[in-house]
């Protein structure tokens, strides 16, 4: 039986925790609040090796958290047959592996990790997966996952104890992993950066001989969704997003100007 992703688990488990007296909590929330500025601080200047190691850490512990498809799946054997040769964009290694959950979703990581949830696969198409595949893996190239993830690390709710220390990055907890997991998971991006997305997305399909009309339809489909509640792709890309319909037409007209042929 397929799970539903459990990257919040922990969050929510600390959102509910009591504190017995109140004053209590004032002290405490204080002292968060002042070390939390120092924290921030170092925040902004750590490395991209550093960043990486975060990143890495916090795919790391999606994947133990979350059902992986093995290699005899047919989630895993079908991806990678679908991803075969694209093995970096920009010059970040690309991994790719499956989540067996019941959210339809997939998404890019700042380290090239590329995890797609087997719902999604279930309701599309070869070309339609590989479109939203382009589309997460532009996300990476463009380095808005990192920019994304570097404000999450920043941010002080998920920041105490995260600070970089001797030029090494401290361990992260179990919540602060559970809260960066979800929020790579469920990334936002601006109309700007899913206009770049797309175009680096198409590219990268036409450049890897994949049909970029994938991505028009993944589009297409993902739009008839809207409202679903399944759907965390839906409302992470285009629910903030009125222009859908031109991102569409302008993917469409791409295509029918370099002379591709839309699959049946």
């Amino acid at each position: 039986m397929k799970k539903r992703m459990i990257a919040g688990a922990f969050v929510l488990a600390l959102v509910g925790a009591a504190v017995p007296a109140t004053m209590a909590k004032i002290n405490v929330n204080v002292a968060k609040a002042a070390s939390s500025i120092g924290k921030v601080a170092q925040a902004v200047t750590l490395t991209d090796a550093q960043m990486a190691a975060y990143a890495k850490e916090s795919v790391d512990w999606m994947d133990t958290h979350n059902k992986v498809s093995d290699a005899d799946s047919e989630y895993t054997k079908r991806l990678n047959r679908l991803t075969e040769g694209l093995t970096e964009a920009d010059g970040m290694p690309l991994n790719f592996k499956v989540y067996e959950v019941i959210d339809v979703n997939a998404f890019a990581c700042p380290d090239g990790s590329v995890r797609v949830f087997s719902s999604l696969m279930d309701i599309m198409s070869d070309d339609e997966l590989l479109g939203v595949i382009g589309h997460e893996i532009g996300h990476v190239a463009k380095h808005h996952s990192k920019k994304a993830f570097k404000e999450d690390l920043m941010a002080d709710a998920l920041k105490d104890g995260m600070a970089a220390a001797g030029g090494v990055a401290a361990a992260l907890s179990e919540s602060q992993l559970a809260s960066l997991g979800k929020s790579l998971a469920g990334a936002k991006y601006s109309q700007k950066q899913e206009n770049e997305a797309d175009d680096f997305g198409y590219e990268f399909l036409k450049s890897h001989g994949k049909n970029p009309w994938g991505m028009v339809m993944a589009f297409e489909k993902l739009d008839s969704m809207s409202g679903s509640s399944k759907s965390s792709m839906v409302d992470r890309m285009f629910s903030s997003h009125p222009q859908t319909a031109d991102r569409i037409a302008r993917m469409t007209k791409r295509a029918q100007k370099d002379g591709i042929a839309r699959p049946e």
